[in-house]
């Protein structure tokens, strides 16, 4: 063993070691984060949690005569994060910094992102400066779609739909106002307006095109419930539902997904057009039924990008509409069976534009959300294609 090699070793040795005699008894429990403090003048707290996806999956690909089949398969850790959370100086300062680790995590990383890994997920401040009025500032989710503002630990399947990967607006850098107020007794509107670079996340190069702006409106006609986690883990005893409508425009975009995707290059620059999402959604709830519901809808004032001479570069946006429609039952031993069916119209992607998918997904909840085991199985129809796509996923999720 090498000198240096060997001192490494020793060294994590004694540490470990010494780790071992100077565990004490904590009153925490599991799911509430590693660490949870507050300092004694009430200047800050702190918690600290982590957590990690282990995911098996195999893809099948046939023919619809059954003449040809072909498959793969895949282990990987999907996701693998660090989280800390809590409030500095006052409760109404409230901070959120998580940190991607696997691969997927932090991959795509390019000349916009200094040609480095993209570890920050989140990194804001939340400022309650008035009554119900929070304001809101650094890199965190847009006030989207309800799937993908749910955490990817609070899904009932395995992961999101593809009307979230085809149209979502994810995160990105800027300030974000929240407002919430009661209507009568249970009625609840909720409201945010983002302004924000752009360009996605992690872009250390300056805003490419124009800025990005967002404004989601919900409803919560039956009064407030969670509405951003998925599965009646609460079993309501009386219904509850949400309604959300988000428009997002983003002024001058140069990547073909809003401020995700591919850079829209030509001969003389980065083409340039304005791109506008809409979504619906809705989230019901009651005696362990869940149902969400979405729709979304995304065009450009020039969807095509062009050379200087008139000829087609080959991107194009990502133009299109999608709808998505998924329904659970969770069992009184925490099992829930979970059914979902997507449409997706790409209108560049003739001539196998539509796109339908089919799922069903079984998970056992050991400790909520927290830790539990997922798995289901899908079908992709391809319109006009005489091939089609399944794909089983197995999950385990775990949240300290």
């Amino acid at each position: 063993m090498k000198p240096k090699l060997r001192c490494c070793t020793i060294v994590l040795l004694c540490f470990l070691g010494l780790s071992a005699k100077s565990q004490e008894i904590t009153e925490s429990t599991f799911g509430n984060g590693l660490i949870n403090v507050v300092a004694k003048d009430s200047s800050y707290s702190l918690k600290f949690a982590t957590r990690f996806q282990t995911l098996f999956s195999s893809r099948w690909t046939f023919t619809e005569d059954d003449t040809s089949t072909s498959g793969e398969t895949n282990m990987l850790i999907r996701r693998a994060r660090l989280k800390f959370e809590g409030f500095a100086y006052s409760p109404k300062l409230e901070y959120k910094i998580e940190l991607g680790l696997s691969n997927r995590d932090i991959s795509e990383g390019n000349e916009f992102t200094g040609n480095a890994p993209r570890y920050i997920l989140d990194a804001v401040l939340k400022w309650n400066f008035y009554k119900n009025f929070v304001l809101w500032a650094g890199q965190t989710k847009l006030p989207g779609n309800r799937e993908r503002v749910i955490s990817s630990g609070d899904l009932q399947l395995v992961d999101r739909s593809l009307l979230n990967s085809r149209y979502n607006i994810d995160r990105d850098i800027g300030v974000q106002l929240h407002h919430s107020h009661q209507l009568g007794e249970n009625i609840l509107i909720k409201k945010a307006i983002s302004f924000s670079q752009g360009e996605g996340r992690n872009i250390i190069s300056g805003n490419l095109g124009g800025f990005q702006y967002t404004g989601r409106l919900e409803l919560f006609p039956f009064g407030n419930f969670n509405a951003y986690e998925q599965a009646d883990l609460d079993r309501y005893k009386s219904p509850k539902l949400a309604v959300g409508f988000t428009f997002d425009h983003n002024n001058n975009a140069v990547r073909n997904r809003s401020n995700m995707g591919n850079y829209m290059r030509t001969d003389y620059g980065f083409h340039e057009t304005d791109i506008n999402t809409y979504f619906i959604d809705a989230m019901f709830k009651y005696r362990g039924l869940s149902i969400m519901g979405e729709y979304a809808k995304r065009n450009a004032e020039s969807p095509i990008a062009l050379n200087s001479n008139g000829t087609p570069t080959g991107d194009k946006v990502n133009e299109g509409t999608g709808i998505n429609f998924q329904i659970g039952y969770l069992l009184d031993n925490n099992y829930e069976l979970v059914g979902r069916v997507t449409h997706i119209d790409r209108k560049f992607q003739l001539p196998n534009n539509i796109e339908n998918q089919y799922t069903i997904g079984l998970s056992k909840y050991i400790i909520n959300h927290k830790l539990k085991i997922q798995t289901d199985i899908s079908l992709n129809d391809m319109d006009h294609s005489i091939t089609n796509r399944t794909l089983y996923r197995l999950q385990i999720d775990f949240h300290f």
